[in-house]
């Protein structure tokens, strides 16, 4: 086993930290422990580790960096990766959404027991990892004395974008859009273009292998974090890319 410490985690709370190489080492033989220090270790970490499991132990951040590292070698499916989230919860939403405990024991003891599970990732063209579902929001209004709160609640904020799923148009830039989701599962995209009129009976639904964004300028939500903006960015699940262990059930 190799574990893996981002130095943040030991910043934050060092006491979590000690607990789960504690608890990770005397439930496993061969344990290596590596402590990140620069922006590419993570890599050589991963690089070096000999065919041994990879446990992380930090937030959201770090977790993300494994998978994005493992995703880029292909290897993000050949073994199973533990997780041993800690940091605020405002660091964690990921890990916790995937059902990982934010309690260093529980968190830790789940990776020596717990069950593999596989999960649907969506990847995209810069080579970037979503785990759970991304959202493009149109930009905000900006606030103005001229116009009262009822005007803007009934003129709500909207963006002009192109919207493919699997070849099939979506949405275009001349059809204004309140906002875009995507998220993988059980082995498709669910992605949803909202109406910017308000009327879900406007909105679109469907299933896809793949979606491609264009247009103006915008910027996505994924993984709790913001990114963009950008002009164009297609997006393709993965089936069960992710090999990931969680507690057992029962």
């Amino acid at each position: 086993m190799l574990i893996v410490i981002d130095p943040t985690a030991r910043e934050t709370d060092g006491e979590s930290v000690r607990i789960a190489r504690d608890v990770l080492s005397a439930g496993a033989s061969e344990v290596k422990v590596c402590v990140l220090d620069g922006p590419w270790a993570m890599s050589r970490a991963l690089a070096r580790r000999g065919g041994r499991r990879v446990v992380v132990v930090g937030d959201d951040r770090a977790l993300l960096s494994a998978v994005r590292e493992l995703h880029r070698n292909g290897e993000l499916g050949k073994s199973p990766l533990g997780m041993v989230p800690v940091g605020p919860a405002t660091a964690v939403p990921v890990s916790r959404a995937l059902g990982l405990p934010t309690d260093a024991v529980a968190a830790s003891r789940a990776v020596l027991t717990g069950t593999v599970r596989r999960l649907d990732v969506l990847v995209d063209d810069a080579d970037g990892v979503v785990l759970g579902s991304l959202g493009i929001p149109a930009p905000p209004r900006p606030r103005s004395l001229a116009a009262p709160l009822w005007w803007r609640a009934k003129h709500p904020a909207r963006q002009r974008l192109r919207v493919e799923a699997d070849g099939r148009v979506l949405a275009d830039v001349d059809r204004p859009v309140a906002g875009v989701s995507v998220r993988a599962a059980d082995g498709l995209a669910e992605v949803v273009v909202r109406s910017w009129t308000g009327a879900r009976a406007g909105d679109v639904h469907v299933r896809a292998t793949s979606v491609t964004v264009s247009g103006a300028a915008f910027s996505y939500r994924a993984n709790a974090v913001d990114s963009g903006p950008t002009r164009t960015r297609t997006w393709t699940v993965r089936p069960g890319a992710l090999r990931l262990t969680v507690p057992a059930q029962g």
